[in-house]
């Protein structure tokens, strides 16, 4: 991917990248929508990622480039204003360069910027933290600014609330920033604290995309925050996390359906995060597949953020030998179901799910096999 991210610098702009960083994507493995309800969240960072190049340039132009888009994207250096269209995808990392004085920290003035990823959009695997946290470093260094990794990934949540407009929690730029091969990582959202819990040897991931909507910005999203918000404040709390189960059970009578359901998912997956957390620390995959089968069916009932194919998947999955447990991974409303499989799952079986599932809706899912991989850095040019 580094030697393929030059050579397009090269050809958009006739010389080399002054800096490099890449970002991983993420699997999010439990915790549906804890994030920004203060709970806690397990995620995955992958060996698919962005690459983003760049080269300081005098004068008070920045262009930027991808790989997914054929013609640049000029603005000044001297305003940043979010973009529709064709040219959205510049929104990530004109977002960064927004959120960064509010950290008191520089951006480079004019530069030339490239973008590249085998990461596949739309399938919940983060696409945007990874190319908000792979810009913030480039910027960071051409600026000569190294703040700590926390502020980074803090940096990337910012930009994608504030200037893309989607109202995430931590997860997918904590995961992104702090992934470790071999572990997932455990975020508790109060803090934001960030640990890593060493993943068993025999686990392996599968990603089944869809490519049904996932479409964030459209609405659902934002719908099911301002849901669990009303859910917090009909129980007299500040966050979900800061309630019990028991409590949200007894509280039926005072919340709308809708918003009961929200928030007695909520409460029950932040149960099952600290659960699975336990359960992987014995090395007990089969306990795991357990949590992330009922974790699925909590979202598909309770948080009503699933769709008939994440559904057909993911029961499909969860009765197919050598595979643990699946459930939809990212926000959800269309995009990817993960299986959790041991190693003896393999291509064949995968396929095989695949073409049931193209019987039923007539067209099979990508099927994308991930391993484990290390967080967002800078990259030596």
């Amino acid at each position: 991917m580094k030697s393929r991210l030059v050579e397009k610098f090269r050809v958009n702009f006739g010389r080399a990248p002054e800096f490099i960083a890449r970002a991983p994507g993420r699997i999010e493995f439990i915790g549906n929508h804890t994030d920004y309800n203060g709970g806690p969240v397990l995620g995955a960072a992958i060996d698919r990622q962005v690459w983003v190049a760049l080269a300081r340039r005098a004068g008070g132009e920045r262009r930027f480039g991808s790989d997914q888009r054929g013609e640049l994207v000029t603005r000044p250096a001297d305003r940043v204003e979010k973009l529709s269209g064709a040219q959205s995808w510049v929104n990530y990392p004109l977002g960064v360069l927004g959120a960064l004085p509010a950290f008191g920290l520089r951006a480079p003035a004019g530069f030339d910027y490239f973008a590249l990823s085998d990461l596949p959009p739309g399938a919940g695997l983060s696409s945007s933290a990874a190319i908000e946290l792979a810009s913030a470093l480039v910027f960071l260094a051409a600026a000569g600014e190294n703040p700590p990794r926390e502020t980074l990934v803090k940096i990337g949540r910012q930009a994608e609330n504030d200037f893309v407009g989607v109202p995430c929690g931590i997860l997918d730029q904590g995961v992104s920033g702090f992934g470790k091969k071999d572990h997932l990582v455990f975020i508790d959202c109060r803090g934001p604290h960030f640990a890593t819990v060493p993943l068993p040897g025999d686990a392996r991931f599968w990603i089944f995309n869809t490519h049904t909507k996932h479409a964030l910005v459209d609405g659902l999203y934002a719908e099911r925050h301002r849901e669990c918000l009303e859910a917090a404040q009909g129980l007299g709390v500040g966050l979900l996390a800061e309630v019990s189960p028991a409590a949200v059970l007894a509280a039926e009578k005072k919340l709308s359906p809708p918003v009961f359901r929200r928030a007695r998912h909520i409460v029950e997956e932040i149960a099952r995060v600290d659960t699975t957390v336990k359960a992987l620390r014995a090395g007990d995959l089969a306990a795991v597949g357990q949590l992330l089968n009922a974790s699925h069916r909590s979202s598909q009932t309770l948080f009503e953020n699933s769709t008939p194919e994440l559904d057909f998947l993911a029961e499909t999955l969860a009765a197919t030998p050598h595979v643990y447990g699946a459930r939809l991974t990212g926000g959800g409303f269309g995009g990817a179901v993960m299986a959790l499989t041991a190693e003896s799952f393999g291509a064949f079986q995968a396929r095989a799910v695949a073409a049931a599932y193209a019987k039923t809706f007539g067209a099979a899912p990508d099927i994308l096999q991930a391993q484990t991989g290390d967080g967002a850095t800078l990259v030596p040019v």
